[in-house]
């Protein structure tokens, strides 16, 4: 059996390390998968790719795409033209493509048209927000995918909703806590660590990189002084290269440190010592709340519900007085101490290349 695996951004990279460990594992027993790993390059800032790849020791990508930046428009069909080409010289049985960013909807589109199946890793997880590139890469997949790993019960309802074969749903758990899992002993502690005379529990993290955030920089001057004004202990903000351009003219910060994109070990290491974090981003929501950290989310809605209703997170919008309220709870002692959902065991990896090999048992047995 031949498959394809596709890492496009920083996200994919944690989720693709576990399975292609469980791969591995599986084919030391004789249980043949061969898989081909394609990098697109749709992250080509080094910080945001390459260390990732060292760190969880991902294997070299069989090639990589570098399709580089451009707008939605340019970056998908800088993919789909480049994935073609790889597929067609290199036909996989399946090609299995994991999250939501556009490498993942791009080649989706690209191996369908050729014929061949495909399987989605975080399978239905919705915000129901189509102002989020992400939510239309997440339908556009998962209206053409095959087969579908899921993360919850909830995605499996969304797929159930919009006519997913139930047959072809299969509730794994998630892979992101795979990584978190098998990297908790591995951790770094990174050099701002001692710039910023940082102790556990004595500091704060924060992440903001979502265009409702940080394009309008009157906006995200807001938000990073209301911050910076409620809390007197040090938040650490590694700077994603969308939010550097509008931070550069902002004056007048006592509290927040702004430092450089982090390696994923360093930043595991902040967030599991941290106080709390301050965040827009769906993989810190998760993180979290495996980790038992309280959490605030700058975003109107969540596509990961069950890191409010089961975990650590809470959703604020852009509620500036919710904000410093919900600070307050945590600066008290009194944010809720959550729980960790289903199937969020470090296992996931090994169900999704179980499930695979049941699927594909005749073109397994004939490799």
């Amino acid at each position: 059996m031949k498959v394809t695996i596709i890492a496009g951004a920083r996200p994919n990279f944690m989720k693709i390390a576990p399975i292609i460990r469980a791969i591995e594992e599986l084919n030391k027993k004789s249980h043949v998968i061969q898989y081909r790993l394609v990098h697109t390059g749709q992250h080509y800032d080094e910080k945001l790719s390459r260390i990732f790849f060292e760190e969880l020791h991902i294997p070299k990508p069989h090639i990589n795409l570098e399709v580089g930046s451009g707008s939605q428009a340019e970056q998908t069909a800088k993919i789909m033209i480049a994935f073609e080409k790889e597929l067609i010289t290199n036909p996989a049985d399946l090609v299995l493509v994991v999250g939501d960013v556009t490498s993942t909807m791009a080649c989706t589109i690209v191996s369908k048209k050729l014929g061949i199946k495909v399987a989605h890793v975080e399978a239905g997880i919705r915000s129901f927000d189509m102002d989020m590139p992400e939510e239309i890469n997440r339908i556009v997949t998962d209206s053409l995918a095959d087969y579908f790993f899921t993360t919850t019960e909830i995605a499996n309802e969304n797929l159930k909703r919009v006519g997913a074969d139930s047959a072809n749903i299969f509730l794994v758990g998630n892979t992101m806590i795979d990584s978190l899992i098998f990297n908790l002993p591995k951790l770094k502690q990174p050099s701002v660590w001692n710039d910023y005379n940082l102790s556990p529990k004595g500091f704060y993290v924060m992440t903001l990189h979502r265009p409702s955030n940080v394009d309008d920089p009157k906006k995200l001057e807001t938000i990073i002084k209301t911050i910076d004004q409620v809390l007197n202990i040090p938040i650490v903000f590694p700077v994603h290269p969308r939010t550097r351009k509008n931070l550069e003219r902002m004056d007048g910060i006592k509290n927040i440190y702004m430092c450089e994109p982090l390696s994923y070990l360093e930043f595991i290491f902040l967030i599991k010592n941290t106080k709390g974090v301050i965040t827009d981003s769906g993989g810190v929501q998760e993180e979290t709340t495996y980790l038992h950290v309280p959490c605030i989310t700058l975003r109107q809605n969540t596509e990961r519900p069950e890191t409010v209703s089961i975990g650590t997170n809470e959703i604020i919008g852009d509620d500036l007085n919710l904000l410093k309220k919900k600070i307050a709870e945590i600066e008290s002692g009194g944010w809720k101490t959550g729980d960790i959902p289903q199937l969020w065991d470090g296992e996931t990896s090994v169900r999704i290349v179980d499930t695979l090999k049941n699927l594909f048992s005749e073109e397994i047995s004939n490799c």
